[in-house]
């Protein structure tokens, strides 16, 4: 069983930082790519930055130079630094994995799993 656990939304203000982390447990086998995305109210889910195969990172156009991506391979962790805070990035975050796991003695299955999603809130 493979599942997401995200942490780190909160309330703060613009201008300021925060840091999502996600964390994914399981017997995992390998990542072919984890992302961030992100929901505001009234608006479809869209892809805030990604890291896909070993370090092909990709961001969106809005938060180049604000946001960063990486990923811990030790713990499975993946991390979302947040600088220069606007009210416009106030939405649920929610990380997603795809990948392999472990299925049994020389087996593997392919996985696609979302976290819970945790709120971000920008605002003075």
């Amino acid at each position: 069983q493979v599942q997401l656990v995200e942490s780190g939304g909160g309330l703060v203000q613009p201008g300021g930082s925060l840091r999502l982390s996600c964390a994914v447990s399981g017997s995992i086998s390998s990542f072919s790519a984890m992302d961030w995305y992100r929901q505001a109210p009234g608006k479809q889910r869209e892809l805030v930055a990604g890291i896909s195969g070993a370090a092909n990172i990709k961001y969106a156009d809005s938060v180049k130079g604000r946001f960063t991506v990486s990923r811990e391979n030790a713990k499975n962790t993946m991390y979302l630094q947040m600088n220069s805070l606007r009210p416009e990035d106030t939405a649920v975050y929610y990380c997603k994995a795809e990948g392999t796991v472990v299925d049994g003695p020389g087996a593997y299955r392919y996985f696609d799993v979302w976290s819970q999603g945790t709120l971000v809130t920008v605002s003075s």
